[in-house]
């Protein structure tokens, strides 16, 4: 629907370029810069005056003349250079919440364009506990999935294990030195696997001939030994089943779980598809795509490796064929850390080379680490790297410190109050996360982030709830919802940052950047909170006045609760504080 009210205007703003003959491209407006001049303003004036060679201001002023007729707008004036101006009518920004309170998407539009997009996140190796380090790409592509759905897109996510390289060669190497023989693979969980995984680490690091064996194993493996394949399977599926539970305490979903191993035939393909366009050549036993280097020299695609194995520069590449064949991806994008930039121009650049993926886009999306108080990797106290299982239940034991127990409150017994503890956590882990910008790193501040106050995840959820409480008593009152009135500042200060919804979404999806959406969910919390204090809802000094701020409010907690989902959070309908942690 096009409700909004930078809609509107930039229809109108065309019109009128289209009347003056002026470049309709910079017929648009943004939020304006100073709110205490106005409520949006158009800078197009001034990049048309170099096209044109005159005066942005005249240009500006002739345009705002015929803005002046238009009967939305309440004043529109010419500022510096050539700024114009903009302030909307009551009625207008009215009429246009009182649409939104009634449309299933609340103002917010699609894309025009829908396509469908592959999203791979996750990463996560087998045979090895999924630690701290994987919390960003799950949080990040969670979201971005549900932002590109949201938006109409189709979308498709992928986990992408790592399951096949040699590794596995080496926790099978490790296996068989401790054991004798692969007879007892079947009765390891994930932690005895990963043990398993750090020793054979240590060894073939130490150990030429480990590292050789391993190797061995790892070629075996891939050819299809089926006693290495019965023990791989048992490696696999218990890592898959302990990285489900991290995920889906994360509520954090995926529709493929495909892995390197699923790639390995199309990896074939890619090789002789290589050769039959001569792209690639032998150098030093290995085939190689040789790439354009430009200013700054750049290694090749590997394709086999002086050993007759495939890379993940093949792999990488085959599942983008498998995407692209097999799922008619038309856009494809990754998250990872910084580490990952080098492999994905490589990976991209090969793909082009080869021909594999026309007209699709490729993108890689790339971010800092969660750091601790020192600044550098988040860490256990011993040192090593934290599991992702461990920081969550930290981050609960946390969240129960501020919730009264089982039993204190009616109705809320041990399943409900864990309920809360996981939601309450959960968020807060999230949006700690989320309302940093994607390429900077963080610092995961253990006693602050599950505050109920602050740039927290908490404290929208305790803002969603505030406002299902006065909902509930107004119900309970027999008051009732009705058209809006807009009198008081706080009234209408609101009521524009509500109507900026469908821009906050669409901006979050094109630079897939959830922050974006994180900082805008914060702001409209804090300006519902400036609205209650100043503008009483069941006290207010009519009738009519009452049903608007109840529509206000119904408005304020539907789009909040939006945005939460949108980063992947859930809203809980209420919030529960125990005794010492105040109102």
């Amino acid at each position: 629907m096009n409700l909004l009210p930078e809609n509107k205007l930039n229809t109108v703003l065309t019109k009128i370029f289209e009347k003056l003959n002026l470049d309709t491209r910079f017929a648009v407006v943004k939020v304006s810069d100073r709110a205490d001049l106005s409520d949006f303003q158009c800078n197009g004036a001034l990049a048309l005056a170099k096209i044109a060679r005159k005066n942005p201001r005249e240009i500006a002023q002739s345009i705002a003349a015929e803005l002046e007729n238009c009967p939305q707008i309440e004043t529109v004036s010419v500022d510096g250079p050539g700024f114009i101006n903009i302030k909307l009518t009551n009625a207008f920004i009215a009429e246009t919440l009182d649409k939104m309170a009634v449309d299933p998407r609340l103002g917010c539009g699609t894309v025009d364009n829908p396509h469908k997009v592959i999203l791979d996140f996750g990463g996560p190796n087998v045979a090895k506990e999924m630690h701290v380090g994987h919390l960003r790409s799950g949080v990040i592509g969670e979201s971005i999935r549900r932002i590109e759905h949201f938006a109409g897109n189709e979308v498709t996510a992928d986990v992408h294990l790592g399951d096949w390289g040699t590794p596995m060669g080496m926790i099978l190497a490790e296996i068989i030195a401790q054991d004798g023989n692969l007879e007892k693979v079947e009765n390891y969980n994930i932690e005895e696997i990963t043990v398993f995984y750090k020793k054979a680490n240590i060894r073939c690091k130490e150990d030429e001939r480990a590292k050789e064996t391993a190797r061995k194993i790892t070629a075996a493996l891939q050819d299809g030994n089926p006693e290495y394949r019965k023990a791989w399977q048992h490696l696999r599926q218990e890592s898959v089943n302990a990285i489900k539970k991290n995920y889906e305490e994360l509520d954090v979903h995926f529709d493929l779980w495909w892995g390197e191993s699923d790639a390995h035939e199309t990896c074939g393909e890619i090789v002789r598809l290589a050769r039959e366009k001569a792209v690639s050549e032998i150098d030093n036993g290995a085939e190689i795509i040789r790439l354009e280097e430009g200013n700054k020299p750049k290694p090749p695609v590997i394709l086999i490796k002086s050993d007759g194995g495939y890379t993940y520069h093949t792999t990488d590449i085959a599942t983008i064929k498998m995407r692209v064949d097999r799922l008619d991806a038309q856009e494809i994008v990754y998250f990872t850390d910084s580490r990952q930039a080098l492999h994905f121009e490589q990976v991209f650049e090969g793909v082009g080379k080869l021909g594999i993926a026309p007209n699709v886009n490729l993108k890689h999306i790339v971010f800092g680490t969660v750091n601790g108080a020192d600044g550098k990797p988040f860490k256990t106290r011993d040192g090593g790297v934290m599991n992702l299982e461990t920081l969550i239940e930290i981050s609960k034991d946390k969240v129960r410190q501020s919730l009264p127990k089982a039993g204190e409150v009616e109705g809320y017994g041990e399943k409900e109050i864990e309920k809360l503890v996981s939601q309450i956590a959960v968020a807060a882990i999230k949006f700690q996360d989320l309302k940093n910008t994607i390429a900077s790193g963080y610092v995961f501040e253990l006693e602050d982030f599950a505050k109920f106050e602050g740039k927290t995840g908490p404290y929208i959820q305790y803002a969603i709830a505030r406002i299902n409480s006065i909902l509930r008593k107004a119900k309970a009152g027999g008051r009732h919802e009705g058209n809006i009135i807009l009198e008081a500042p706080e009234e209408r200060t609101l009521a524009l940052k509500l109507a900026q919804i469908h821009s906050v979404v669409m901006r979050t999806l094109k630079d897939k950047e959830p922050s974006i959406i994180a900082d805008y969910a914060y702001t409209l919390a804090q300006t519902f909170s400036t609205f209650y204090n100043a503008c009483p809802i069941m006290t207010a000094p009519t009738p009519e006045l009452t049903a608007s701020r109840l529509r206000i409010a119904k408005l304020v907690l539907d789009i909040l609760t939006l945005m939460l989902y949108l980063l992947g959070i859930e809203a809980p309908e209420i919030m529960l504080k125990a005794q010492n942690q105040g109102e």
